[in-house]
């Protein structure tokens, strides 16, 4: 593994564990070039997942951009990161056990939206925000008047 602070290529495994929910396993390196250390994580891969989007272009998919869309709909309510982690374990798993290795991007944005949907409602309208791209206040209106939320009442 190379350091990422001088680029040297030979670094020393340190301390090797499993992450909490037994996902990935965190290692602890040291570079005895520098004297720095740092934390790799490394995670099962069944397939390599290409993600065709929308327009026909296919890009390679990114877990972490998953995790992030993921974070900012969740952004303060109250998920631990703990369940988030396991929300995008989750979603990966589900896309690798598809057995296709190319995932239409409509695909990936309706497996988050059913997850969110149970999830978390306030969540799941953020995320639908952006995922469905309004046009006009009119069909956000229409979609959360969709989800069947009871009227308060004075």
């Amino acid at each position: 593994m190379r350091c990422p602070f001088c680029g040297h290529e030979d670094t020393q495994v340190k301390d090797s564990r499993p992450t909490d929910d037994n996902s990935a396993i965190r290692r602890r390196r040291f570079c005895g070039t520098c004297g720095q250390r740092f934390t790799t994580v490394e995670r099962v891969q069944l397939r390599e997942l290409t993600v065709v989007k929308s327009d026909g272009r296919r890009v390679p998919f990114d877990r972490d951009k998953l995790a992030r869309s993921i974070r900012v709909a969740l952004r303060k309510r109250p998920i631990q990161e703990e369940r988030i982690e396991r929300i995008v374990n989750s979603l990966v798993r589900q896309l690798e056990a598809s057995g296709d290795s190319d995932i239409p991007s409509k695909q990936i944005g309706e497996l988050v939206m059913d997850t969110l949907k149970e999830l978390d409602k306030v969540a799941y309208v953020r995320f639908a925000s952006v995922y469905r791209n309004f046009r006009e206040a009119k069909d956000f209106e229409e979609f959360v008047g969709g989800l069947g939320t009871p009227a308060v009442e004075d």
